[in-house]
């Protein structure tokens, strides 16, 4: 199955709603392209939002939370960007997770 669209456009919508539609691409997108930027949309922004959730409980570490928050907006921009570009750009360090999961899906 696959969405018809074309790879740089479902690319960039894997990431659109964050994990959400990284899951749904993820299952429909048989595309290699499409399916690393649905699994870094899950790893990467994932991780970010729970970890935003996290930091909140933790009185040491509440500094962060606004921190944690922009960088995922800037990240999420960022990724929407080049994915629209055709580019597989990695997210520093999870991206690498996320390519190595891609392959294995």
């Amino acid at each position: 199955m696959s969405t018809g669209l074309k790879k740089n456009t479902a690319g960039a919508l894997a990431y659109l709603l964050g994990p959400i539609t990284g899951v749904i691409l993820l299952v429909i997108e048989k595309d290699p392209f499409v399916r690393f930027h649905a699994m870094q949309s899950i790893v990467a922004l994932g991780g970010l939002w729970v970890l935003s959730w996290i930091l909140p409980f933790t009185v040491v570490l509440l500094f962060l939370s606004p921190i944690i928050a922009i960088l995922s907006f800037v990240i999420w921009l960022v990724c929407i960007y080049k994915a629209w570009q055709g580019e597989q750009w990695e997210v520093p360090v999870l991206g690498k997770i996320a390519k190595n999961l891609a392959k294995k899906a």
